[in-house]
């Protein structure tokens, strides 16, 4: 038995990563989705399931071109993703400035050290 859709948002979406999948491989672009199971050597249904999850929460559009539907990329749901990651990024780069600055104690150290051992040979 199918679980029931819990997802509700662009977060809960992005969580899953078939879906990351298919985000990225729209990003180059409009695909049908017999291309998105080509690339993704996933089934047609599955395809499909994540994608009307995509579009539930507005992550993909779609448009009829004849007999094919076209998915396209919305990134505005995005927005409040790359907010909220945008909190830790800058949590990150203060981390790794101060991993730096030890690095480049340690290396004017060692640097100081091979000096000394030189000059007293």
């Amino acid at each position: 038995m199918a679980r029931a859709a819990t997802t509700t948002d662009a977060f809960n979406a992005v969580a899953e990563p078939r879906r990351r999948e298919i985000l990225d491989a729209l990003a180059g672009g409009e695909l049908a989705v017999s291309d998105l199971t080509e690339r993704l050597g996933l089934a047609q249904p599955q395809v499909s399931k994540h994608l009307r999850v995509l579009r539930e929460v507005g992550l993909v559009d779609v448009r009829d071109d004849g007999r094919r539907r076209l998915y396209r990329v919305n990134g505005v749901p995005l927005r409040a993703v790359h907010a909220w990651v945008a909190q830790y990024e800058r949590l990150w780069n203060e981390r790794f400035d101060l991993v730096a600055d030890v690095l480049d104690e340690l290396t004017q150290a060692a640097t100081a050290g091979e000096t000394e051992t030189t000059e007293g040979d």
